[in-house]
């Protein structure tokens, strides 16, 4: 897998398979509840579909055409306009560890600021370590509980930052 054909681009309608399964193994691997997660969200299956709006952006980690990862912005559901939520955020074993994960957080936080937002929220399982002491670097804080109505009831980690 060389560097240069990597790129992160924004989500394909033929992505739609390829990111569905990266999301879903990251929770088998990593023994996330399958059950009130974007495991069971309606949209997980239609990546593409589920973002096409003026406020929202998807992308894609694509190496040559196999879809390695992804992480997205949206509003946040039920909330204050001005917040959005960074989501649906997976990767595959072969590119974690190689800075692809923060780079494609990099670019989600820049789309937020470009959508107009004025904070980012974010949840997370216990479990995903390596991604929660990334958000905690980029000056995200930790909150007591929820905001909006994800509906993603078994995440424990609720984190929020000022764009």
């Amino acid at each position: 897998m060389s560097k240069d054909t990597i790129v992160i681009r924004e989500i394909q309608p033929e992505d739609n398979e390829q990111i569905e399964q990266v999301i879903r193994n990251c929770f088998h691997e990593f023994k996330i509840p399958l059950e009130g997660t974007a495991y069971s969200d309606k949209e997980t299956p239609k990546m593409f579909e589920s973002y096409q709006n003026s406020n929202d952006v998807y992308y894609v980690i694509d190496n040559s055409g196999a879809i390695l990862g992804g992480g997205g912005v949206k509003p946040l559901v039920d909330f204050e306009t001005d917040i959005c939520e960074i989501q649906k955020m997976y990767f595959s074993p072969k590119v974690r560890g190689k800075g692809y994960g923060k780079l494609m957080f990099e670019t989600c936080l820049q789309a937020a600021k470009k959508l107009g937002y004025k904070q980012c929220y974010l949840e997370s399982a216990p479990q995903l370590k390596a991604a929660i002491h990334i958000y905690e670097s980029y000056g995200f804080k930790h909150l007591k509980e929820a905001l909006g109505s994800t509906g993603h009831y078994s995440c424990g980690v609720w984190m929020i930052k000022d764009l």
